[in-house]
């Protein structure tokens, strides 16, 4: 089967399995979003909705969480992991957002990516899930899927990327890419399957 063949055949079975795919961060705001995104690097969507309930009750608008010393943030987010770093960032983009952007989340690629800690792979799921902008988030998961289900022979996320959107069409880009999280955190886990084992898989191998 051919890349093309395999895409058509994946998404007409997530659609079947996940009509309406969840969002697996809990958010109000785009604003939430976005920091919601940058606290998952590293650390579980799980441990994530755990965190962000008693950060946002502090502060839930930029122009709050810029006034919150980068300390607090800290220990508010310590079990995502990678604190200092992430409670800087935090901090940073806040102010920019109330400075440079009249405190609401930027609605461009360009601007999200000027972000700091915002990367290409958070800047796609905000303009996705809170903009509702044609993306194709790819992460390390996503990435590992689309290899085990012959979809890319990328190296990388990036060529990862650019395969997928190639392969599926632009207006199923922001369901699909959570239909594959979904799906592969359900039943085509990196060592409970091994390309052959899970549904999907077994089907890509009969066709």
């Amino acid at each position: 089967m051919n890349p093309q063949r395999r895409a058509h055949h994946l998404l007409r079975r997530l659609n079947e399995l996940y009509p309406e795919a969840p969002k697996p961060l809990s958010h109000q705001s785009p604003y939430m979003l976005l920091i919601a995104v940058l606290l998952s690097a590293r650390c579980t969507d799980v441990r994530v909705n755990q965190v962000t309930p008693a950060l946002f009750a502090r502060a839930h608008h930029p122009r709050d969480m810029m006034h919150v010393p980068v300390d607090e943030i800290r220990a508010l987010i310590r079990p995502c992991g990678l604190s200092p770093r992430k409670a800087a960032a935090i901090s940073a983009l806040s102010k920019i957002l109330v400075e440079t952007h009249g405190g609401e989340v930027p609605s461009n690629f360009e601007a999200l990516e000027a972000l700091p800690g915002v990367g290409h792979k958070t800047a796609s799921v905000v303009m996705a899930q809170a903009f509702g902008v044609p993306a194709f988030p790819v992460d390390t998961h996503i990435h590992r899927l689309a290899t085990r289900w012959k979809l890319t022979s990328g190296k990388n996320v990036t060529q990862t990327e650019r395969d997928l959107k190639s392969l599926f069409p632009r207006e199923s880009w922001n369901h699909l890419h959570l239909q594959i999280i979904a799906y592969g955190r359900e039943h085509c886990r990196a060592r409970s399957c091994n390309g052959s084992t899970c549904l999907l898989c077994a089907e890509l191998a009969s066709l």
